[in-house]
């Protein structure tokens, strides 16, 4: 994915491009696949989710309910559900046709970055370094942060851009602006 607005679906072995998924208008800023169909959504900048059908090549929905950049994906580990993050909220959706569940309000900035563990916890990691906890199924804001700088950083590089719980689901794993990578318990 990139800033052609294609994604490009890549052989391992041979490294040979074996599909151009093209239709977005803007920058793609975020990929995720899973194992059942649609195997593949991208989120971009022109504001929309594209739900990829790969034995077709081509889109299988189009969602176009946020207004601003789409940054962030997540796909939640045991339902069948997935959340957008995008600096007007974030938006929960329903496979295999993108039905719209809920937003989920609670950030004034710039979102990057989303996770969520099959214990129903998400979590929101913004610009300005700002952290938002959620409950998955009701959307309930039950904790924020701020997400400490390293010493001799700028305030301004508090940015976080990636967020994964490790595999235990007990952990939460941040990539920052300040050039660190944190963990939260």
């Amino acid at each position: 994915f990139g800033r052609d607005a294609v994604a490009r679906v890549w052989d391992m072995r041979t490294k040979a491009n074996i599909m151009t998924l093209g239709g977005h208008t803007n920058t793609i800023a975020a990929v995720r696949c899973q194992a059942v169909e649609p195997q593949i959504m991208t989120g971009s900048h022109d504001t929309t989710i594209r739900l990829w059908d790969l034995k077709a090549g081509k889109t299988h929905v189009t969602l176009t309910n946020h207004k601003k950049s789409v940054r962030a994906l997540t796909l939640h580990p045991t339902q069948y559900t997935f959340a957008s993050a995008a600096p007007d909220n974030i938006k929960q959706w329903k496979f295999p046709d993108g039905n719209f569940i809920q937003n989920i309000s609670g950030h004034n900035s710039i979102l990057n970055a989303i996770a969520v563990n099959s214990d129903g916890v998400c979590v929101s990691g913004a610009d300005n370094g700002s952290m938002q906890w959620f409950d998955w199924r009701t959307g309930y804001n039950f904790q924020r942060d701020q997400a400490p700088v390293q010493p001799g950083s700028l305030d301004s590089e508090a940015g976080i851009f990636a967020l994964t719980f490790d595999k235990s689901e007990s952990r939460l794993i941040s990539c920052e602006g300040d050039k660190t990578i944190k963990i939260y318990r």
